[in-house]
This record gives C-alpha cells, structure tokens and sequence, in this order.
C-alpha cells in the first residue's frame, strides 16, 4: 500500500460537539473515582485526559496516581456507553464533518485516523455516535492513555502507521486537522502540517498565532480543505 498522506484527526469541537455532555460524563466518572463531586473542572481544550483527571483532581485537594486514572477512564467509557443515546440527543457532529470524512476518503492513497486527547473507547464511541467512524482507522491512531502530552502523541501515530503499513511515514507523509493552539504546536514540533478550523474556542486569529499557515472557518468548506490536501502544506 501507498500512503500519499495520513490525516490525523482532532475529535471534540473539530468533528464533533457534546454540548456540555461530555463534561456531564467526566464529573460522573470523576466523582465515581474519587467519592468527591466535582465542582471545577481543569482547562480540556487541547489537553489529554490523564492531564484533565490529574489537574482537576488537585483543584479539589486530590493527589491521584496511574491507577487512579485507569479507574477514571474505565468509569468514563461506562458513562459514555451507558448515555450514548443522550450524547446523541443533545450533541452534534460539526457542520461540514460527515462530508470533509467522505471527501478526504475518496482521494486515492489518504488514510484518516484520529489523534485525540480522548481515551480510545471514549474516542470510539463519540464518532460511532454522530455517525463519523466509517472512514477512521483506530489502529494507527494515537489517544489519551498513550502520552500525556499531544506532541509526543503525533509520533506514537506516525510510528504506528509505520507498522501498519510496512514503510516510513514521516511527517511529510501527515497532516494534523484540529481547533486549538495546542493542535497547532504539537503538529509544528514535529514537523508535521496542519489545518487549523476555527470551529471551537479559538479563533482564526488565535490559531494564526499559534503558527497555523492553513485556517479554515469550519469544515463546511471542503473544497479548500481538500485543495490543501492535494497541495503542498509546508508552504
């Protein structure tokens, strides 16, 4: 096989949106862990979820261990499993998603798989609620319980698709799709192009900042994000 190019997708406010839900799920999870409520919750945009669990533990005067958030995670898919259909209801796939999954699937040689701060289970169950999962091959992706940080997350990807495919992909071969800033640094640390869409808390603006050359409004439009990836993304 032939890798042209293998997108890593973003989930929460790229693809999809809980509208509150999923903060709903996380206090569930947390206060099932730890036998306290929980009342504040530590920055979640573009931070994985042993960080959020950790952090938002010591917000509430917890000191918490490995094991601890392996109970968190476990609790946390129950809870997802459990009020899918609530997920459903009450949340959204972004405008735009469903048709840039199907777009970007029908240029020959592109592989779509996802590189999220969401445990993989939680990961799955998100898009196999909206409908988005069709197109992504988990195996090659890279999750929350694989690193703390984003950075280090793109290379796990990058050399799990390696192995897939029995050749190198490199950054060359990648192209990171997400909303935030830390989207944006994780890709450029390791040299890998990204498309910034302004379609969560952070402006065009923001992500310009952050070093996005490539911003989209929204995945609404498809043609210019599939023009990006015929083109070259390191100019």
């Amino acid at each position: 096989m032939t890798v042209r190019r293998v997108v890593l997708w973003d989930i929460d406010h790229t693809l999809i949106d809980t509208r509150g839900v999923g903060r709903e799920l996380s206090a569930q999870a947390f206060e099932q862990v730890t036998g306290v409520p929980m009342v504040r919750q530590a920055k979640i945009d573009g931070i994985t979820e042993p960080v959020i669990f950790r952090e938002t533990a010591k917000l509430h005067g917890l000191r918490t261990e490995r094991q601890d958030f392996e109970r968190f995670a476990s609790a946390l898919t129950k809870a997802h499993s459990e009020r899918a259909a609530e997920l459903r209801e009450r949340g959204h796939a972004l405008p735009g998603a469903a048709v840039a999954l199907d777009a970007l699937c029908a240029i020959p040689d592109v592989v779509q798989t996802v590189l999220t701060g969401n445990v993989r289970m939680v990961a799955e169950i998100k898009l196999q609620v909206f409908g988005l999962d069709r197109h992504i091959r988990w195996d090659i992706g890279a999750f929350g319980e694989d690193d703390d940080t984003r950075a280090e997350l793109v290379r796990i990807a990058l050399r799990r698709a390696t192995t897939a495919f029995g050749e190198p992909v490199t950054s060359r071969n990648a192209v990171l799709i997400g909303d935030t800033p830390a989207d944006v640094e994780a890709a450029l640390a390791n040299g890998v192009p990204v498309v910034a869409v302004a379609s969560g808390r952070s402006s065009s603006d923001d992500l310009r900042e952050a070093g996005a050359v490539h911003v989209l409004r929204s995945l609404e439009d498809v043609d210019a994000l599939v023009a990006m990836l015929l083109g070259d993304l390191t100019q």
